[in-house]
């Protein structure tokens, strides 16, 4: 037996709630832009993944306030089509969660969580000095839902924490990297237990499920 529901029968916070409760994990944006005033602003977001690599093209999708007003984050964008994308590790894990509290929009919420910043290198916001990835990214396109401003920007410029990447073959040292990423409800994961699927491909009429994924 499977349960069954139809998602035209149900309202959005029930959707919102199975989907973001069974797809998952998810990456873990934690985005700083600038208001007009100069105010460093950083939120994270889970609803954010790499869409492409020619043109290296991220996503992340923004819900609305209640009353219909884009939050800091997606009107900084729409405003000045610049943002950096970090990615949290555990290291920064707390800070990341913080990040998403309210506060009063002259109020940057890095300096209330303890976190730094460095000059970004093609775009005005600045980046995180304490995050081991950092993606600056300028606005591709704007796609709008009902509930959401969902954002596709181009990145320009990556800048990685010493060690991380080796830059001779272009291979991340994935034995020093634990991002952190959101499970259901209230929950975080992390990513220290790894396996790897090296076995043959299986025969034909095996039972077996699986297939080709792009390379990491």
């Amino acid at each position: 037996m499977t349960t069954e529901v139809d998602f035209s029968a149900i309202g959005a916070y029930e959707r919102y709630k199975l989907m973001a409760s069974l797809i998952v994990p998810r990456p873990i944006a934690l985005i700083t832009t600038l208001s007009e005033d100069g105010v460093v602003n950083a939120a994270p977001f889970s609803m954010f993944n790499m869409l492409g690599e020619d043109p290296p093209i991220v996503m992340v999708s923004i819900n609305r306030l209640s009353d219909g007003e884009l939050k800091d984050t997606a009107a900084h964008i729409a405003r000045s089509g610049e943002f950096v994308v970090h990615i949290a590790d555990e290291a920064i894990a707390t800070q990341m969660h913080h990040c998403g509290e309210r506060h009063p929009r002259n109020v940057s919420e890095l300096e209330k969580v303890g976190l730094t910043t460095l000059p970004s290198r093609s775009v005005a916001p600045p980046r995180i000095a304490e995050a081991p990835v950092a993606f600056e990214c300028k606005l591709w396109e704007t796609l709008e839902t009902e509930s959401r401003q969902i954002f596709i920007g181009r990145v320009l410029w990556l800048h990685a924490r010493e060690g991380l990447i080796d830059t001779e073959r272009w291979r991340v040292q994935l034995s020093s990297y634990f991002p952190v990423g959101r499970f259901g409800a209230s929950f975080y994961t992390g990513t220290r237990e790894r396996f790897a699927l090296n076995q043959p491909a299986p025969e034909a009429g095996s039972d077996a499920h699986g297939g080709p994924i792009d390379a990491l």
